[in-house]
């Protein structure tokens, strides 16, 4: 049960990780490159067609969150009723390696995500320009694609971690079931020789 819903937890991340880049590539996709100059006396407005680019990227962000988070849980999630300490967990070189680097691109899919949407939002809303140059620019060309990709990337190396924590568990378990094991024996041990000296007695 508690394997299935280990599972579960790395299906989750798959999903939110490919709707985050879904969402990306679509933004990429319908982001307009520059918008109309309109100039005015002493002013330039900037006319953007309409687009759901922002829209887009605050989906990606939030899946791309929700990814994070469940990335998270699969890696500490309890197995089979039972957590594992941390730092048994840290304690494999490799696993300890692929957060790392699950992290590190997790953070960067974000930043980048997060750069593009909050700069394409700032370049609808403040559309009037003093400077008669501006070309109406919008979010940096690639930011939302590159991000979908590195957020596809940290999929990936989630579901690296999940096996290689499956391994940790697996191991961890069956060191704790092999000390408890010969912990029985010798108790059991003792007791027999309880009840023979008893029964000489």
């Amino acid at each position: 049960m508690a394997l299935n819903s280990t599972w579960s937890l790395a299906v989750g991340v798959a999903f939110f990780r490919t709707l985050s880049f879904i969402f990306g590539m679509i933004a990429e996709n319908k982001k307009p490159p520059f918008g109309t100059a309109i100039k005015g006396k002493d002013v330039v407005i900037c006319k953007y067609p309409s687009d759901p680019t922002v829209a887009l990227g605050i989906l990606s962000i939030l899946a791309l969150v929700v990814s994070w988070v469940v990335g998270h849980a699969v890696v500490f999630y309890p197995y089979n009723g039972k957590s594992v300490p941390r730092e048994t967990l840290f304690r494999s070189c490799s696993l300890a390696v692929f957060i790392f680097i699950a992290e590190l691109t997790s953070a960067l899919a974000l930043i980048f995500l997060a750069w593009a949407t909050v700069t394409e939002g700032l370049h609808l809303s403040r559309n009037v320009h003093h400077n008669p140059s501006t070309d109406c620019p919008t979010a940096k060309t690639g930011l939302f694609g590159g991000a979908a990709f590195i957020a596809l990337d940290a999929t990936l190396f989630w579901l690296v971690c999940q096996m290689l924590t499956l391994n940790v568990r697996a191991d961890f378990l069956d060191e704790d079931q092999d000390a408890k094991g010969h912990y029985g024996q010798v108790v059991y041990g003792t007791d027999h020789d309880a009840i023979s000296a008893s029964n000489k007695a």
